[in-house]
Formats: structure tokens, C-alpha cells, sequence
């Protein structure tokens, strides 16, 4: 199958980075939970957007940020089985060489680099699977969608929206494991 893999809050955490981050500049005292909905800056009352997007295209960001447990072990996992995994990810440009030439080549090593697609229209990328924590990157695609849990979109009803939600990677390869089976059956 060709796997689409979201980077953002899927196989990192960006999320928690950038809370930390706007917390450090601005004295705040979010929590990653906090953050119940895409728009990030709700969760900071009193700043603008520009305050707090400002922090993930800053230099250095990506240093701070961390991989999601498990992430690396299974993409290379689903590489070895004949997968063909692709990472799919929106970014602002300012931010693309040091996410993608500093994060992602030292967690991913094993990527390379034309595995790597940018673009914030994941809707006209073709692949069997898509994994993204962003409904709106799921809606509409024509592909299998799982939605990895985030804070922002845990009260989403992925089931009634044709969506499979998975919690780890442990369950991605679990998902993506049943659909192959069922795929073999059908055969």
C-alpha cells in the first residue's frame, strides 16, 4: 500500500513544543490539553495569531521538539513489510529546512528524501492510507482515513465521518495490518 503520513502531532510533537514555546515567551500557563481546537491561539487569550505562530518558524524551534514514541519503529516497520510510506506535510516555508533537513532526517534516518511531499492540498495526493491529526486534511480524500488523537480534535466523531481513529503507532499498525488481511480475503 502507499501510506501518506502526516508529520505534525503524528509522528512528532509539534504540539507540545509549541505550547512550551508560547508559554516561555509570554508567561502563559497552557497545558497541551488546553488546546481544543486547530486554531492554537484560542487557548492564549490576550494574544494574536501573529504572536503565537509566530514560535514553530522561529530558528531553533525544531530542536525542541520530539518524536512521538513508537513513530519511527513503525513507519520503518510498515517500509519493511513493502510499503511504500510517504510523509505528506503543510508548513510554512520559513520553517521547511530545519524541519524536514534537521528534525526529520536526525528522528527518521531512514526516509529519504523524495519520500517527502509538501503541500497543504493532501486531498490531491494519491495513496491507499492517510494518517493526519487534522480532520480537515482527512475530509474529502479518497483514500483510507486514520485520524491520530490530538487534543484539538478529540471531541471529532471520526467513526461517523468515515474516519478510523488510532491513539498510537502500536494501533496504526494494527489498523493497517486488518485492512491488508481484508484485502487478502476479497482477493
Amino acid at each position: 500500500m502507499i501510506i501518506l503520513v502526516d508529520m505534525d502531532d503524528t509522528i512528532e510533537q509539534l504540539l507540545q513544543a509549541w505550547v512550551d514555546g508560547v508559554n516561555k515567551e509570554y508567561g502563559y500557563r497552557t497545558a497541551y490539553d488546553d488546546v481544543r481546537e486547530w486554531n492554537v491561539t484560542a487557548a492564549f487569550p490576550g494574544l494574536t495569531w501573529e504572536q503565537v505562530y509566530a514560535i514553530p518558524v522561529r530558528p531553533g524551534f525544531w530542536s525542541t521538539v520530539q518524536p512521538i514514541p513508537g513513530a519511527a519503529e513503525s513507519l520503518r516497520r510498515l517500509m519493511d513489510a513493502g510499503h511504500e510510506v510517504l510523509i505528506v506535510t503543510a508548513t510554512p516555508f520559513e520553517s521547511v529546512p530545519e524541519k524536514i533537513s534537521g528534525f526529520l532526517m536526525e528522528h527518521f534516518p531512514f526516509l529519504r528524501r523524495d519520500q517527502i511531499m509538501i503541500t497543504s492540498r493532501k486531498q490531491l495526493i494519491r495513496g491507499d492510507v492517510l494518517i493526519d491529526d487534522g480532520v480537515h486534511n482527512l475530509e474529502g480524500g479518497d483514500y483510507i482515513k486514520l485520524l491520530y488523537t490530538a487534543p484539538h480534535n478529540r471531541a471529532y466523531d471520526a467513526e461517523a465521518n468515515g474516519m478510523i481513529r488510532v491513539n498510537t503507532w502500536d494501533e496504526v499498525e494494527r489498523v493497517i495490518d486488518a485492512i491488508m488481511s481484508e484485502r487478502e480475503e476479497q482477493k
